[in-house]
């Protein structure tokens, strides 16, 4: 039996690298949710990492019950997304053992994948919003956008007075047809009020509204799911899989948004897309960073077969996102033609670039023998 011998973590306060190395110094590479990284890589060791030391490798999903079972007191977000860092990081061990991708271990074939260029801002004009996203068309060959209405979490307050009602059309317009065009309220209407922003939507011919209302109201985003005709996407900030049971069973949305980080990694939103699946429902997972996550995206959209027809690929460079900058080595974002490719390599099919880590603080568990 090859067993987990060692858990190393490399962060900062935006990342967190996880290494697993066996007993056979086979090894792989995962990483924990962004944000607050830093309190998660505590986590990491103080929650997840005690429990698998000396644990077979192999048994990926014993791992990630071990620990649920064992920090049962604890059900919060923080141990799924450290969660994450082992469960990545044991999927990476086993591509690399075997020779294959993960897409590969799950049975996937596809190579590449259309993206919608995701953008992240709202303090930018609409005018400068429908420029940006034209030229990236124009030189990406991107034909699927998603960019921000309302105000994150806004009570029915705009960013500012009138710009939902004003980059709406204008954008769409300016992005012109033959193109998937997507909006994201991150929580930030009432019902009344995103059933009105709704049928703007409508009207301009944008298919996908996200997060319409407080996310952890279901009840008031399934209202606004029965009244448009548009898909209505969440899930996003969820993992509790109890909470995604009830948001299927009473339709909430048309389409399920899963993060792999914060669900706690592969294995639990594998869990999350045999339920979407035997429900008749598609997944279009966040990826809203260009870290791990949406390397490890990539390999799942590749794999299941209710897949939703795009990747989410941030188009935020270093001026909004400075520590997502040279984390792998080459470039594993390329977009061509729109499409990303499927890293092929073993494993995740990346590398993480040494110079990164070493600019993070590094911590260790390791089996006692």
């Amino acid at each position: 039996m090859i067993r987990i011998a060692k858990l190393e973590t490399f962060d900062n306060e935006f990342v967190c690298f996880v290494k697993a190395t066996m007993d056979d110094a086979s090894f792989g590479w995962g990483q924990t949710s962004t944000y607050n990284a830093d309190i998660t890589a505590q986590v990491f060791h103080r929650q997840v990492a005690p429990w698998v030391l000396g644990r077979d490798a192999t048994d990926i999903a014993g791992a990630v019950r071990i620990v649920e079972e064992r920090e049962h007191k604890y059900p919060g977000s923080y141990r799924y997304r450290a969660l994450a860092g082992l469960d990545t990081a044991m999927w990476d061990w086993r591509g690399r053992s075997e020779g294959k991708s993960v897409a590969n271990l799950l049975g996937g074939t596809r190579t590449d994948l259309r993206a919608y260029a995701s953008s992240m801002k709202r303090d930018i004009t609409p005018q400068d919003e429908a420029d940006r996203l034209v030229r990236l068309r124009d030189a990406k060959g991107f034909d699927a956008f998603k960019w921000r209405i309302a105000a994150e979490c806004g009570r029915d307050v705009d960013e500012w007075p009138g710009r939902t009602e004003e980059i709406v059309p204008l954008v769409a317009r300016a992005l012109g047809p033959g193109v998937a065009k997507l909006v994201d309220a991150n929580s930030g209407f009432s019902p009344s009020r995103a059933i009105e922003v709704g049928s703007l939507l409508e009207a301009e011919g944008i298919c996908h509204f996200e997060e319409p209302c407080p996310y952890w109201e279901l009840e008031q985003t399934a209202e606004v799911t029965r009244a448009l005709s548009l898909d209505v996407t969440g899930g996003e900030q969820d993992w509790d899989l109890a909470t995604w049971r009830r948001m299927i069973d009473m339709r909430a949305v048309d389409v399920l948004q899963p993060d792999i980080m914060y669900m706690g990694g592969m294995t639990r939103t594998l869990q999350l897309v045999g339920m979407a699946h035997e429900a008749g429902m598609i997944c279009t997972p966040h990826s809203a960073n260009l870290s791990l996550v949406t390397i490890c995206t990539a390999h799942l959209l590749a794999a299941i077969p209710n897949a939703g027809p795009y990747i989410e690929f941030s188009i935020e460079g270093a001026d909004y996102y400075p520590w997502q900058q040279d984390l792998f080595l080459g470039d594993p974002f390329r977009i061509e033609d729109g499409r990303m490719h499927v890293p092929a390599g073993p494993g995740w099919g990346v590398e993480i670039n040494p110079a990164a880590l070493e600019a993070m603080r590094y911590r260790s568990s390791e089996l006692v023998n």
